[in-house]
């Protein structure tokens, strides 16, 4: 495949920046899609990157509800990876319409432009840990001592992890279109809480944007007591790399390495940076987190079904068929404040 041709959709997006980062330094012609063309700030540093890099980037406009759009992106393409998708946490406004609907028909509008596209032979679509589990009990209650590829997510709903609801509808519509086919073989990527450095100054994401709270002091009084799967954002792009050009790649991948909760995190800061931020030193009691819970932005079922419980993932398989690799917490952290101090966000 040293010629293939790559789609990535969302290609403006904090994983998707790396993975046409990596897909170009490696050679590669990469067909990148955006909802608008004409809004080149938004891919800028991605040129700057192909102008250093041997392989070649071509840009192409797509919408996720438009079907047909992606077509032209798709067509003649070796290999495609689906990143784009909805990302937000706040999903009392019409979730249906503004996270469910986008991601699981924007998925089937990737793919059908991938079966009309001859010489597509694999798709790797981003999905999440959100569609291994919807809530941090789910693990323990199920008597699971760790999460792995062949749990689904079976607690969420429009009401209830809206966000978690969509990747995993949107993950099942698109392993239910490659069965009907045997042209393309799909794999699916599982990150956890991404973090590390951006190509980007841009912070509108739900997992930038949490590590800047932390930096800002906004939770200097206390942390919650929620665990997380962390996944650094540079090994989340080699997982799709390696999931697109390894042979015998099948399946569902999770590519997430450590767990840990925001005070973990706030250590390694503040052990590299001591006093330089007001960080929190102490756990929120869950009684009082979920007295509060309505008015710092949670639900009391949220705060009922995650705070407190423990959390882990098994990613064995992609290390054992994949040859992964993965960074520690501690540099994907300081790595990733480094880049904030640097682009002056904190």
């Amino acid at each position: 495949m040293d010629k293939a041709i790559v789609t990535v959709t969302g290609g403006t997006g904090y994983i998707a920046s790396w993975i046409v980062h990596d897909l170009l330094q490696e050679g590669y012609d990469v067909r990148m899609t955006v909802r608008d063309k004409s809004k080149t700030d938004k891919y800028a540093h991605l040129l700057e990157i192909e102008n250093n890099s041997s392989g070649k980037l071509s840009i192409y406009e797509a919408d996720l509800n438009e079907e047909g759009s992606f077509d032209e992106a798709i067509s003649g393409a070796h290999i495609v990876m689906h990143t784009a998708s909805p990302f937000f946490l706040d999903d009392k406004d019409n979730p249906k319409k503004k996270l469910v609907d986008p991601a699981v028909n924007g998925t089937k509008n990737v793919l059908r432009a991938v079966n009309k596209a001859e010489t597509v032979r694999r798709v790797v679509l981003t999905s999440s840990l959100a569609a291994i589990y919807g809530d941090n009990q789910d693990m323990s209650m199920n008597g699971h001592n760790a999460l792995t590829e062949e749990i689904w997510n079976t607690t969420s709903s429009l009401d209830h992890n809206a966000y978690s609801f969509s990747k995993t509808e949107a993950e099942k519509a698109a392993w239910t279109m490659a069965k009907e086919q045997s042209r393309w073989s799909l794999v699916t990527i599982h990150p956890g809480f991404v973090l590390g450095p951006s190509l980007t100054t841009r912070k509108d994401s739900t997992s930038i944007e949490t590590l800047l709270r932390l930096l800002h002091g906004d939770l200097s009084m206390g942390a919650p007591k929620l665990e997380f799967i962390f996944s650094d954002v540079r090994d989340v792009a080699r997982g799709h790399l390696l999931a697109a050009f390894t042979h015998q790649a099948k399946g569902r991948y999770i590519i997430a390495n450590e767990s840990g909760n925001l005070l973990d995190v706030s250590k390694i800061i503040e052990e590299e940076y001591p006093s330089e931020y007001k960080l929190p030193k102490r756990f929120v009691a869950k009684w009082l987190m979920w007295l509060l819970a309505p008015t710092i932005g949670f639900t009391r079922t949220f705060v009922k079904k995650n705070v407190g419980y423990p959390l882990a993932c098994d990613h064995s398989k992609s290390v054992a068929e994949l040859n992964m690799e993965y960074r520690p917490l501690e540099k994907t952290i300081l790595n990733h404040v480094k880049q904030l101090r640097q682009d002056e966000l904190i």
